[in-house]
């Protein structure tokens, strides 16, 4: 498919999107949000697609959202009324919330206000050491979006949180480390490596559905009150699983010392429970 925002590569049953607006830092645009909102839709329908890996063109990854429109950048459109108004890092973010493939961030460059927070609904998070990052909205007079008023918290802790925000400063990689924003910081030579070589292990060892599953079971059980909730799915998840060719081939493999082949697909084989969480409705 050809693209205007972004590139798209399936290699070895990773997919890699770079978002490709070099010239502009890769700012976000509208766009840009259709383009990946579909690419995502096109991975999740395509069993050949395992993992999915997000990195920026050029010397940056994302520099927050494109202010071509000058001071109205943000004023949602005078012709649309309040009550209908949707963020669009919001719409990006709660899309990747709901992806069946595990999500990489390989963090090239300055990433800063959506630029970063589309990240935060991503599974795995790398950086270069030369990535820049920064919660920049206070310093323009708007507020964090992207749902990351939910995701920021739950990944740094709300201190560290309300440090980042407040002050809106630009932080390095390895701050970002040490605040457990990213799982790793490496060179720029690394990042892309290190971040497919990590997509590979998924691909080559694991199961397309169990990976689904858990994927969904870690998130989903972040807003959950009692660890109950999580033993109910457990139970319904490991039951069902059990049952699964996955599990017999997985149990077989390993007694036999041999690679797996997993069959099932999370295009069409997850259990009739998935998903079940309770659909969420923007409303007034």
């Amino acid at each position: 498919m050809s693209y205007q925002t972004i590139a798209t590569e399936i290699r070895d049953r990773i997919l890699t999107i770079t978002l490709n607006r070099p010239d502009r830092l890769n700012a976000f645009n509208s766009t840009m949000l259709e383009e990946l909102l579909g690419a995502l839709d096109d991975a999740d329908a395509d069993d050949e697609v395992r993992a999915i890996l997000f990195t920026g063109a050029g010397r940056g990854y994302c520099a927050g959202a494109d202010l071509g429109r000058g001071g109205g950048t943000f004023d949602g459109g005078a012709e649309e009324e309040d009550a209908e108004h949707r963020d669009g890092g919001g719409l990006l973010t709660l899309r990747l919330f709901e992806c069946k493939k595990p999500v990489i961030a390989a963090i090239n460059g300055p990433a800063v206000g959506v630029g970063i927070t589309m990240t935060l609904a991503m599974d795995i998070r790398i950086a270069s050491d030369k990535a820049r990052i920064g919660f920049v909205f206070a310093r323009r007079g708007i507020v964090p979006e992207a749902c990351s008023s939910w995701f920021l918290p739950r990944i740094v802790g709300i201190s560290r949180a309300m440090e980042w925000v407040a002050t809106g400063r630009i932080f390095s990689a390895q701050e970002a480390l040490e605040g457990r924003l990213v799982s790793r910081v490496v060179s720029a030579e690394d990042l892309l490596p290190t971040a497919r070589a990590i997509a590979a292990e998924i691909v080559e060892n694991t199961s397309a559905v169990s990976v689904c599953l858990a994927r969904h079971l870690l998130w989903k059980m972040l807003g959950a009150d009692h660890p109950m909730e999580a033993h109910k799915l457990d139970s319904k998840a490991i039951r069902w699983m059990g049952r699964s060719p996955d599990a017999y081939e997985g149990v077989s493999s390993f007694l036999e010392k041999r690679q797996p082949s997993f069959r099932m697909s999370a295009s069409g084989d997850l259990p009739e429970f998935f998903p079940w969480w309770e659909e969420r409705r923007f409303s007034d």
